[in-house]
């Protein structure tokens, strides 16, 4: 009788999502993370996932990941900062074709910098899709990088069913910047895989302190705070050393420093990373340094925390959120503040005064896992799925909202454009992808 009333009882409808964005793998970083894991994570609970993202270098065309995972490599050159040139109508055929191809029902975009997310939930939408965005960055409002960004941001957003941020600070920069209804924002965290990412303190040298960084080395990231703590900590401490791994613009002013000091044997710069290697080299330090100027959720410290190394980091946007105080020192976003930071952490060191690393993984564990994020993210996509479709004038009238009136000539041309695709190439004429299974 028991297995009868639980044959009764209904499953979680599945979904058929495309993830969209310009960042993916083999590019690394937060946002290429995240996706893969939620696609991973989906997958396991039965729903089929596909990703749309541009092609790097010579990888073009469709690929296989784990899971039976399918990557759509469009043959799109890269414009600027991984980012393709957002013409908004020249891949219309292609993206629709695809969306009708793989039965599309949930179209999931990712990152605000991301051009050809906003293209293909835009797509999406005048397709009669569902459409979720997730934002994984915080943005000012002075800048005119940010003025602009804010502005096609919100243009992008005006049709989209549900957003979701990683932090309560990030919801409320996306709330301000986007002018979208709090009512339609989520707050759901990235997580991190703790079985990956495990402590062995055997592999700490017990005779120096050891500083550990891993970032992109861009100004965001606080690359100069970063130069101006290693220069005044470097000569102070004889027992200290600094690991870096990373890479990008500001790669020259570490080598600089390094240079300049002529401490090559205590500055060690490991240049790019694979994520499967960060573990490895996160295990060797006692202390993580996160010198970064704005964040929104940042991944790397709660890796570091996972292989129960001392966070010192910046007290900026979402990161007091993520995680406890007995795990995280926070300091002002200046150099005296960073320093003290970590001479405070050295403190506790030596005098034992430290969790257990295993404990911190644990902690970790029970805190961030990435299923966890799957479940909230399909309520998400059940709660949408029950908004009906708009007609096209209804949706003109919500892009009229955001001020910019040539943008209605933008989206009444992509409208035109898919009904003239309808034309030449018929829904009923294209073949339905098979599904993979593993």
């Amino acid at each position: 009788m028991g297995s009868v009333r639980k044959e009764m009882q209904p499953r979680h409808k599945k979904y058929v999502i495309c993830m969209a964005s310009d960042f993916f793998y083999p590019n690394t970083g937060g946002v290429e993370e995240h996706i893969y894991n939620l696609s991973q994570c989906l997958i396991k609970r039965g729903h089929k996932v596909v990703i749309i993202t541009h092609s790097y270098g010579e990888r073009v065309g469709i690929r296989y990941l784990t899971s039976g995972l399918k990557v759509y490599y469009l043959p799109i050159r890269v414009f600027y900062a991984q980012c393709v040139l957002p013409t908004m109508i020249c891949n219309i055929a292609l993206i629709r074709y695809i969306l009708i191809r793989e039965q599309v029902e949930i179209v999931h975009g990712h990152s605000a910098f991301s051009v050809l997310c906003h293209e293909v939930s835009i797509i999406g939408k005048l397709m009669g899709l569902k459409t979720v965005f997730t934002d994984h960055s915080l943005f000012g409002f002075a800048d005119t990088s940010a003025v602009l960004t804010n502005k096609y941001l919100q243009m992008c957003l005006c049709e989209c069913d549900h957003c979701i941020c990683v932090s309560h600070t990030g919801k409320e920069n996306t709330v301000l910047r986007a002018k979208v209804k709090a009512c339609n924002v989520s707050v759901i965290p990235n997580a991190v895989d703790a079985y990956s990412f495990t402590p062995d303190p055997c592999k700490r040298d017990p005779n120096m302190i050891t500083i550990v960084i891993v970032s992109r080395l861009v100004y965001r990231k606080g690359v100069d705070l970063m130069a101006a703590v290693i220069a005044d900590m470097c000569p102070r401490y004889s027992n200290i050393r600094f690991i870096i791994g990373g890479d990008g613009p500001k790669m020259w002013l570490l080598q600089e420093i390094r240079e300049k000091l002529g401490y090559q044997h205590k500055i060690t710069l490991l240049g790019s990373l694979k994520h499967s290697e960060v573990r490895n080299v996160l295990v060797k330090g006692d202390i993580f340094l996160n010198t970064s100027l704005t964040e929104a959720y940042c991944m790397a410290i709660v890796e570091a925390a996972s292989c129960g190394l001392k966070v010192v980091s910046t007290n900026v946007g979402g990161i007091p959120e993520v995680l406890p105080a007995n795990m995280i020192y926070l300091t002002e976003p200046n150099v005296s503040g960073l320093v003290k930071g970590i001479e405070h952490a050295m403190m506790d060191i030596k005098d034992g005064n430290i969790l257990c690393p295993f404990e911190c993984n644990r902690m970790i564990r029970t805190m961030y896992n990435w299923m966890n994020v799957t479940i909230r993210t399909e309520r998400v996509y059940k709660n949408i799925s029950m908004n009906k479709n708009k007609p096209l004038g209804v949706q003109l009238r919500s892009y009229l909202s955001c001020g910019v009136w040539p943008f209605l000539l933008v989206i009444s041309l992509m409208y035109l454009l898919l009904q003239l695709a309808e034309k030449l190439y018929k829904r009923k004429h294209i073949d339905i992808a098979k599904d993979l299974k593993l």
